[in-house]
């Protein structure tokens, strides 16, 4: 029995299963709409289905670094115990090595690991975050990945044009402990300086400082915030009398980002 797309969109509206595997239900039960309910019964994607709106929080991040190019994936799990079993760490990993080597989308081709561990485990497992960075010619890449209980909770990329992969990785140790928003001031948003401005002279005006000089104690004040806030202008961890920017200088940090868990 043949079907169509809107069967497919059928039978994921009656269970809540995602589209590839309701498609390979209708496959293999012939069109079958019953018959379909009754096989992603049997193959237990109904019940990972229901447990698709519960919190996790939990997981690992898989980390890669080859010669230029840099991947960050993460797994999201319920629990920590599931996060860190082998099978948990080796598919992140895996997923990682792949990004890497073929590009973000290729996480699909992973798709049916992903769906067996979620089975198996019982838990709302599903893909986080997926990036990767490609640097040309004259920019180095280097990481860091913080290991929490056998598994990484905390990676950062950073690509820097010029400079060497041990700079670019002390950027990276330092944004892992420091956690920055942003990379320049440039960066953030408007509205986020419009409420920082606004909470600031609140602050500064309940804390009775004369009106004439409210407006340049803000100034001061926005200024910590972007100090705070954007990699590069924040004083480095392991010597705060100098900046990132000045740490990294001649060489410059392009782009950096940082995935977490919990």
């Amino acid at each position: 029995m043949a079907f169509t797309a809107k069967d497919v969109a059928a039978l994921r509206a009656a269970t809540g299963v995602g589209m590839m595997d309701c498609k390979r239900a209708l496959e293999e039960t012939d069109g079958d709409i019953d018959a379909a309910i009754t096989y992603l019964r049997e193959k237990g994607l109904t019940k990972a289905a229901e447990r698709a709106d519960r919190e996790n929080n939990q997981g690992a991040i898989g980390l890669v670094v080859r010669g230029n190019v840099g991947a960050i994936v993460q797994l999201k799990s319920e629990t920590d115990f599931v996060a860190g079993s082998d099978q948990f760490k080796n598919l992140v990993n895996d997923l990682a090595e792949l990004v890497a080597i073929k590009g973000e989308a290729a996480v699909s081709e992973r798709a049916t690991e992903l769906d067996d561990l979620k089975l198996t485990a019982k838990e709302n497992i599903e893909l986080g975050r997926v990036l990767r960075f490609e640097a040309p010619a004259g920019h180095v890449i280097d990481s860091y990945l913080h290991i929490q209980g056998g598994r990484g909770v905390n990676g950062v990329l950073v690509e820097l044009d010029g400079g060497t992969n041990e700079l670019a990785h002390e950027v990276a140790v330092h944004a892992g402990f420091t956690k920055p928003r942003y990379l320049v001031r440039d960066e953030v948003p408007a509205d986020v300086v419009a409420a920082e401005r606004s909470t600031l002279e609140n602050l500064t005006r309940n804390e009775g400082k004369p009106e004439a000089a409210i407006a340049k104690i803000v100034e001061g004040r926005i200024g910590g915030f972007f100090r705070e806030n954007c990699l590069v202008e924040q004083a480095y961890v392991k010597d705060d009398k100098q900046s990132i920017q000045q740490l990294v200088a001649p060489a410059k940090v392009v782009r950096f980002a940082q995935v977490t868990i919990g």
